[in-house]
């Protein structure tokens, strides 16, 4: 599990850590996210129908951008506790968005009053070797929010920038 940052604009909250490790897939990748925290004073979408959905940025939710190694275009990935997703393509930094194809994906989330695991399954086409960001928003009760990723470009919180991609992943062969 790779350790996030708190963005250094935002404040203190619930939250006290967060953790996050992706593993490239013959299918696609395999991720999971966990929450240490007072988990009853953060807005945690409810279950629902799993489906595609745009906007789940903008309350608790979890995100990967996966960009092949050398490469301009990416794909994002959000990623909500209530079973709902989104996926688009990039051809560039914000540019060119559009949904990006996916065969499945299977998210199982999990709570209790210290913490939360999100994991998910993703079926899509995804380069390896890759440069890869994995990114938590996190709404608090309030309505406040924190930004949590591996790295932060200076400036507000960005999670499109390249910067964020500080993970290398690589897929395993079937011969190791």
């Amino acid at each position: 599990m790779q350790p996030l940052m708190l963005h250094v604009a935002c404040d203190l909250g619930p939250v006290r850590a967060v953790t996050a490790s992706v593993t490239a897939t013959a299918q696609g990748c395999e991720a999971e996210f966990r929450l240490d925290g007072d988990v009853q004073r953060i807005v945690i979408p409810p279950a629902t129908t799993p489906a595609r959905h745009d906007n789940l940025w903008q309350t608790t939710c979890f995100e990967i951008f996966w960009q092949p190694l050398g490469g301009k275009a990416y794909r994002e990935f959000n990623l909500s506790p209530s079973g709902q997703w989104a996926a688009y393509d990039f051809d560039s930094f914000r540019e060119g968005m559009r949904d990006a194809p996916v065969a499945a994906v299977a998210i199982a989330c999990s709570h209790d009053q210290a913490g939360l695991v999100l994991r998910a399954s993703i079926a899509a086409d995804l380069p390896a070797p890759a440069q890869v960001a994995l990114n938590a928003v996190v709404e608090h009760a309030d309505g406040a929010k924190q930004y949590w990723a591996l790295a932060f470009p200076p400036g507000k919180p960005e999670f499109h920038s390249e910067a964020n991609r500080a993970l290398i992943v690589e897929r395993q062969s079937d011969f190791e």
